[in-house]
């Protein structure tokens, strides 16, 4: 995103349309950067979520295969 965010500031100087200052541009890209890196941080933090839930998931369906086959081996003997 910052180089898109330089070539079109690049491009609005060569076309005479300078509207924004170096400086304000600047501020603009710094202030984009804190927007991105609290996005990545919720991303991780619900990835990190997702995988507790999975973790939970593959533990039950653990919990469950000794009742399959302890079901299969009674419904033998029956």
């Amino acid at each position: 995103m910052l180089i898109v965010h330089l070539l079109l500031i690049n491009l609005m100087s060569r076309s005479g349309k300078n509207t924004v200052s170096n400086k304000n541009a600047l501020a603009q890209i710094q202030g984009h950067e804190k927007e991105c890196a609290i996005r990545y941080q919720n991303i991780e933090k619900r990835l990190e979520e997702g995988s507790k839930r999975f973790d939970r998931l593959e533990t039950m369906l653990w919990a469950v295969y000794p009742f399959i086959v302890g079901t299969v081996i009674l419904s033998r003997f029956i």
